[in-house]
Formats: C-alpha cells, structure tokens, sequence
C-alpha cells in the first residue's frame, strides 16, 4: 500500500495492490476540520510516535530559545515570556495538522497544567514566570488548550480551537510588548491599567489570525470573513482588556472560539 499525498485541491489517490482510488481531499476528510486547510493533508495519520516527536521537538525548540535568552540576558524577563507565550501556542496547528487524537491533546494539557501549578511554588520554569507580578497565566493557557480540544475535536470544527489559542498568542503576545514599550496613551478598565496602543495591537493582530484561519478553510469571500473576524477581535480585545492576574489566557481563547462558532452556527456556513 502506496499514498501520494498532494495538496487540496489536486486529487488524492491511494493505490491498494490492483485497486486505485482518486477522490478529491475535501470528500476524504469532509466534516473532519480538515476539509480545506492549505498544508499537505495526511491520507493517513501519522503515527502516535511521531506525532509526539513532532510535538516535543517543536516545545523543546521554544523552550531552548526561551532559556538562552533568559540566562545570556539577550532580552528582558518580560520578553522571554512572550516568546514562549507566542511559540507555544503553535502546538494546536500542528495537532490540526497532524491530527493528534483528542485525548493526547487533553491529556497533554492537564499534564502541563500540573506542571505551571507546580512552578509557581519550585523553580521549575524560572524564564517563564520571573516577571514580577502574580500571574497565573501560564496555567490558564495549558488549561485553555485542553478544552478547546475537548470542546471542538469531537465536533470536527478544529480550526475554532485553532483561532482561538492563535488569537490569544499573537493577540495577547504582541499587544503587551507594544503596549509596555509604545504605549502613551493609558486608560483603566476594572481596576486594570491597559494602553489604546496595545489594545488596538490586540485588536489588529486577533483579526488578521482570525481572517487568515477563517480564510483558509472556508471558500467565503474576503467580505463574508471580514465581518466576522472583526466581531471576534473586538470580543478579544474587550476580554483582554478587563482580566486580572492572567485570566485572560483562558477567557480570550474560549470567548473568542465562542463568538467563531456562534457566528458560524446562526449565519450558516462562511
């Protein structure tokens, strides 16, 4: 048994000793959360082992790069924060890509959520959380993870999960490091002191994940995506910007999948 895999929308065809089949990729995962997403589609998935190497290596890379930048003191306690905070929110596209099972998603998750608990007491992840204030940020983002898979795996509209984190990472990511190095123009919202210029990053940076996600797996065009995208950037930025002591790495993720899959459910398919 042979598989040729090309991209969507070239046809798939599997060879099986004297029988070959062409069907085209959005027939084969049809309904999957895979349906047209712009990466080589696996005709099969990979296997669990790779899966994970894949995975770790990717981890193990931000990881890397997160310690050196901390104990060469290349960039600031806050950056090296964000870096990791970015980086590893890409774990979800690969698990979309590689269509990881739901339960070593979650299973994952709660592992890593353990581990952020259990950091805030050891020195277990001193680049991560030597930023000088209480934060529990890091484990809602483990946290968060988890169920977006548990939420959206079974219901085949992966890439919900996958705008999600993605919006909170290059959304929350971007918009603290422009707000804390360019922001002059400060405002509260309960009790918290936020900035115009890195909300409006946040704004900004959560429509242009969203219309890019949204983009790629509908066939809707630029005005039908836009309006949406917009509605849930203006969700992300509203949750960002009134949440305390890092809730926002839970709350940003799931209201922002939220707002996506309502607005899918009540205006039909993009």
């Amino acid at each position: 048994m042979h598989f040729s895999i090309q991209k969507f929308p070239e046809p798939l065809e599997c060879d099986f000793g004297d029988k070959t089949k062409s069907f085209r990729v959005e027939e084969a995962f049809l309904g999957q959360g895979f349906t047209t997403m712009p990466l080589p589609v696996w005709s099969v998935p990979p296997p669990l082992w790779l899966q994970l190497g894949i995975e770790a290596l990717w981890l193990g890379t931000v990881g890397l790069t997160a310690e050196c930048l901390y104990r060469f003191k290349l960039a600031s306690s806050e950056i090296v924060r964000k870096v990791v905070h970015i980086g590893a929110g890409h774990v979800i596209v690969l698990a979309w890509w590689l269509q990881i099972p739901a339960w070593v998603g979650i299973s994952a998750s709660l592992v890593f959520s353990a581990i952020a608990v259990c950091s805030y007491y050891l020195p277990l992840l001193p680049s991560i959380n030597s930023v000088g204030r209480q934060s529990w940020g890091t484990f809602f983002y483990a946290l968060s993870i988890g169920l977006l898979i548990a939420w959206f795996w079974p219901l085949h509209k992966i890439y919900f999960a996958v705008l999600g984190v993605m919006v909170m990472a290059w959304g929350d990511g971007l918009a603290a490091l422009v707000g804390q190095r360019l922001g002059r123009h400060p405002y509260t919202a309960w009790g918290i002191q936020k900035s115009w210029e890195g909300s409006l990053t946040m704004a900004i940076a959560s429509f242009v994940v969203s219309s890019v996600i949204l983009g790629s797996v509908h066939s809707g065009s630029w005005a039908t995506v836009a309006p949406i995208a917009a509605a849930i950037a203006l969700s992300a930025t509203g949750l960002e910007a009134c949440s305390k002591y890092g809730i926002d790495n839970l709350t940003v993720p799931l209201g922002s999948a939220a707002v996506g899959l309502g607005l899918e459910t009540w205006f039909g398919p993009i």
